[in-house]
């Protein structure tokens, strides 16, 4: 299947490589790259042929969390369509989440926002020195309401999830 903003490829071992393809806008979650993620993370999640998954982006960074424009348009949305958006960003993360399958994030560049969830939805997080990360919404003055489950869950469980430092060729 083609998607617009992801791409999906799985190897002969199962190794699904799940790449975030909008890096113009590096990697900014959009109302379609929610919903593409939310159909390959339910499809990959029942195909019984995949074993793993690979989390990563082209270009320089890996996800600068909301697309502005995206989020323009929740401001403009009346109360009804922006809690349908909500809901559907929520629900993006808790398939990525549910995954039976371990998830290896591969990280290069910044990580802000929702790029922050979708690392502590992986149960590995693999990032190159120069990477960044921050929760860059705080300083507007908004919480990080739908990725603080995951965000707390992955401090808790810091056996399971791991965030690994690499060179940054790798």
């Amino acid at each position: 299947m083609t998607y617009e903003t992801i791409r999906v490829e799985v190897d002969g071992r199962g190794v699904a490589r799940l790449t975030l393809a909008r890096p113009d806008k590096h990697n900014a979650l959009s109302g379609t790259m929610i919903g593409e993620l939310t159909t390959v993370a339910r499809l990959l999640g029942a195909d019984a042929a995949v074993r793993a998954v690979i989390l990563a982006a082209e270009g320089a960074s890996f996800c600068a969390g909301g697309d502005l424009g995206w989020m323009k348009a929740q401001i403009e949305a009346d109360r009804a369509g922006r809690m349908k958006e909500a809901k559907r960003l929520a629900l993006m993360f808790k398939a990525l989440n549910d995954l039976q399958k371990p998830v290896i994030a591969r990280v290069q560049g910044n990580g802000f926002g929702g790029g922050v969830g979708l690392l502590c939805v992986a149960d590995v997080a693999v990032a190159a020195d120069t990477a960044k990360f921050g929760l860059t919404e705080t300083r507007l003055g908004l919480i990080p309401a739908t990725i603080s489950p995951y965000v707390v869950v992955a401090d808790r469980r810091r056996a399971g999830t791991a965030l690994v430092h690499v060179r940054q060729d790798f």
